[in-house]
């Protein structure tokens, strides 16, 4: 039989990123994937978004499946409140790639940067972001619907953001780091109503 052959999308090639040290809030947001599954075998994905500078849970969004479409949703949540970002670092993930996503952050004038192929250390805040999430809570625990998983992310987002302390940030955790630099009081208030929604 002839069956047509499925063509492997070429990615353009892709220049080293220098991972840089952020100055300030909104200069670059880290995002990826992790996958999991349930007790029942169903298999799940968590989009994870951080911001370089302080290495703050922006959103965490849980499901079956994540198009570009619900990662625009997600990115305009997160914007909303937090501000626009200069730049989304990601891999180059289908939907990191789609033609969707990068015509948002055209509009947006948000700069897409793309890793090298097989060098998650150029996106290193969010690997090690990801390692965290999935010890502290994708391993740590047997989840029987999403709803389960929503539920314990929310808490450990909480913690991770708002109470655990970082090296990194001066043993502050990422609010806290925030807000003394800023002198924000109530940013924090901003995020758990972010959280609550």
């Amino acid at each position: 039989m002839n069956l047509k052959r499925k063509r492997k999308r070429r990615l353009p090639a892709r220049v080293k990123q220098p991972l840089e040290i952020p100055t300030s809030p909104n200069q670059t947001w880290s995002a990826d994937f992790v996958s999991d599954s349930l007790i029942t075998g169903r298999k799940f994905r968590a989009f994870n978004l951080i911001d370089d500078f302080n290495r703050e849970i922006l959103a965490i969004e849980i499901d079956t499946s994540l198009p570009a479409e619900r990662l625009i949703r997600v990115l305009e949540k997160t914007i909303f409140w937090r501000g626009k970002p200069e730049r989304i670092r990601t891999d180059n993930g289908p939907e990191f790639i789609s033609n969707t996503l990068k015509s948002w952050c055209l509009e947006q004038q948000i700069e897409l940067v793309y890793i090298q192929p097989g060098k998650p250390m150029q996106n290193s805040y969010i690997e090690r972001f990801n390692g965290t999430y999935r010890r502290d809570i994708l391993d740590a625990y047997l989840f029987d619907s999403l709803e389960s998983v929503r539920e314990k992310t929310i808490e450990f987002a909480e913690d991770y953001n708002l109470i655990r302390g970082h090296d990194s940030l001066s043993k502050l955790s990422p609010v806290q780091y925030l807000k003394h630099l800023t002198k924000n009081e109530n940013y924090q208030n901003e995020f758990c109503k972010y959280l609550d929604n």
